[in-house]
């Protein structure tokens, strides 16, 4: 009886001391403003970067005549992006779990850098012809190893440096300014380059935001973590890089959530990277399928924005994902069929917008769903893990699309 009445007493003392504990640590819990400027240079480094990435595909043809190339070279350009993306994307999760956020993006932000310089040089006119196609594809090797770490790095900054009612909204900035960075190139490229002799101030234009991220992420970004926790989740440590491998892999709901996700992602890349082989063989324009492409990214970021915002405040991932799920695969099927007849240009721009609408609210939700289903595998593992997998069937989509649209051009 002595014992068990001790047992209770300990027991007892035990749930005191654990009480008082958490009641300690939610009165710790902080959040700091300075977590608004280290997503703003995330968000910079993911602008930069997708600029950087997409510069040569407004400008083809000056490109080609440029750096007197064939289009398989050109196409190699942005391909690298893909291929670096799958090898360099473990290491990337590895690093941004291993060795913090700060060394990730200051890394990141030097190989972006680095990288969008090497295409600069490419371009001087004491580099021999022969050596301009290799210094320019090694810059872009550079920039493209650069990519896992900024794509990888929202999740992580919103886990550890904001609230449980911005985490989705930060992830969603972040992600968000990849798309913008493509949108801004494909504006800015083409009205910079009027002649194959201006593509090296395009290459400067684009150097612009690279080298400011350097100097905000090395100068500006001192600590991987706030001095205190912004939550409870991010006072705990995450699962090593390794293990949490091993219980990603047994995750059914992951694995489902991973293949939705690649799937879409790669119609996106699809979609976009064939807008002019889509349409112009219909009767339309250039111009108008730069259109499309520029108002599916604008609506996408809309979508992005209210999807973000609204599970915030609801935390409805689940369901705000399925819907947006539906409506993306939908309004896809509108743009496949009606983009077949000519002169339907309201009805083309409308499935575009709203294909971009719901398809881009699932990119930072599906993230922030990623790691969440995954708790408490580290952030950068399940994000990234889901971004590899979305690029690895991206890349696989554009050769079976660019193959089969070389093979209906050939029998035409």
């Amino acid at each position: 009886m002595a014992d068990d009445n001790k047992g209770m007493n300990n027991n007892s003392l035990s749930r005191i001391a654990t009480s008082s504990s958490q009641s300690f640590l939610c009165e710790d819990y902080k959040v700091y403003k300075w977590r608004w400027f280290i997503l703003f240079v995330i968000c910079i480094l993911n602008f930069s970067n997708a600029m950087i990435w997409i510069t040569f595909s407004p400008i083809a043809d000056s490109t080609i005549v440029f750096f007197k190339i064939d289009s398989l070279q050109l196409n190699m350009l942005s391909l690298v992006y893909l291929i670096a993306s799958i090898p360099f994307g473990f290491v990337a999760s590895w690093l941004l779990d291993t060795l913090g956020l700060r060394t990730s993006i200051i890394m990141s932000a030097w190989l972006n850098a680095v990288g969008s310089i090497l295409r600069n040089i490419s371009t001087i006119d004491a580099m021999p012809q022969s050596a301009m196609y290799p210094v320019l594809l090694t810059g872009q090797i550079l920039a493209a190893c650069a990519q896992p770490f900024a794509m990888f790095a929202p999740t992580k900054v919103a886990a550890l440096w904001f609230p449980g009612t911005q985490r989705a909204t930060a992830n969603m900035l972040a992600s968000m300014a990849n798309p913008l960075g493509i949108l801004a190139a494909n504006v800015i490229a083409p009205a910079v380059v009027s002649t194959p002799g201006d593509l090296p101030l395009a290459l400067w234009v684009m150097t612009g935001p690279a080298v400011a991220t350097v100097l905000l992420a090395t100068f500006g970004i001192c600590s991987s973590l706030p001095p205190t926790p912004p939550t409870s989740s991010a006072a705990e440590e995450s699962e090593p890089f390794f293990k949490g491998l091993k219980q990603i892999v047994k995750n059914k709901n992951y694995w489902i959530l991973n293949f939705c996700f690649g799937t879409g992602l790669a119609i996106f890349t699809a979609l976009s990277s064939f807008f002019d082989q889509i349409l112009c063989p219909r009767g339309y324009s250039d111009t108008f399928a730069g259109i499309c492409g520029a108002i599916m990214i604008a609506a996408g970021a809309f979508g992005a924005v209210f999807a973000g915002l609204y599970v915030d405040r609801s935390k409805k991932f689940e369901e705000v994902v399925k819907v947006c799920f539906a409506c993306a695969v939908l309004f896809g099927i509108m743009f496949t069929e009606v983009s077949r007849f000519r002169d339907q240009h309201v009805l083309i721009a409308l499935s575009a917008a709203l294909f971009g609408g719901f398809g881009f609210a699932i990119y930072p939700i599906s993230m922030e769903l990623a790691v969440e289903v995954t708790y408490p595998v580290a952030e950068a593992t399940s994000a990234g893990l889901a971004i590899i997998s979305g690029q690895s069937v991206s890349g696989s989509h554009l050769h079976v699309s660019d193959a089969v649209h070389s093979t209906t051009t050939s029998g035409q």
